[in-house]
């Protein structure tokens, strides 16, 4: 069974202000779990329908029912099992390679695939602007699908660190140079803006290198690409040219 004081601290998990407090997080699904699992990551406890996770000692695990874990889960349709984990330290930021920035990304799914694009395309460092989504909203986990386990992501102040980094900086935008015909090196930052309005005033002052996503439609009338969606075609880019 789940007793009512590990209920109210699992879902109380579900904002961000609860999960600082207690400095712990959830996963929910066999994927996600097992691949935090093997990582770093160290779990507080795994609740399952299933008696399953062989290798979780009988003192981190409970085995509940459907309704118990419906009343912990996040989801619309509870999976089988939900984990809860403590939230580990921000780790040094890498200055090299390509480092990808996040400029206020608001939505939780599009956060958790880009970190996946970053695990497919070997970008071990994201820094996202203290006004992005926070990286262990559950929905985030979610979407990540365990490569949160991978990626180095760290939340600061993006006008700063741009100011006084020495890596070149890539910015997208409406008005940039093709990204097809551009000399894209193998070390930079690259710059991802809000879903809504793209790339901060601030923050777009200092961006030498403007780059974009050409349309190619007759009609020329779609307005923008979805954030998740240009972060897979830029680093594709990025990868295939260095």
């Amino acid at each position: 069974m789940v007793s009512k004081n590990q209920i109210k601290l699992i879902t109380s998990l579900q904002q961000k202000k609860y999960r600082t407090a207690n400095k712990l997080f959830f996963a929910e699904g066999v994927k996600v779990i097992r691949e935090l699992l093997e990582s770093n990551f160290v779990l507080e406890h795994l609740y399952s329908t299933q008696n399953d996770f062989e290798e979780v000692s009988n003192e981190r695990k409970t085995i509940i029912d459907d309704s118990d874990l419906k009343k912990i889960s996040a989801l619309t349709t509870a999976n089988t099992c939900l984990a809860v984990f403590k939230m580990p330290a921000e780790k040094q930021i890498i200055e090299k390679g390509l480092v990808l920035a996040l400029d206020s990304i608001r939505d939780p799914g599009n956060l958790g695939t880009i970190l996946r694009l970053c695990d497919w395309f070997g970008i071990s460092q994201v820094l996202c602007s203290k006004e992005t989504v926070d990286l262990y909203n559950p929905k985030v986990v979610q979407a990540t699908m365990g490569s949160i386990s991978r990626v180095n992501v760290n939340y600061i102040d993006l006008n700063l660190f741009v100011a006084q980094t020495k890596l070149p900086v890539f910015g997208t935008f409406m008005d940039g140079t093709s990204i097809y015909k551009s000399a894209l090196p193998a070390d930079g930052v690259i710059i991802m803006g809000n879903e809504a309005n793209g790339i901060s005033t601030e923050l777009e002052k200092l961006i030498l290198n403007r780059l974009t996503i050409p349309r190619f439609g007759a009609l020329q009338k779609t307005e923008s690409l979805n954030v998740a969606t240009a972060t897979a075609i830029i680093l594709s880019e990025f990868r295939r040219n260095s």
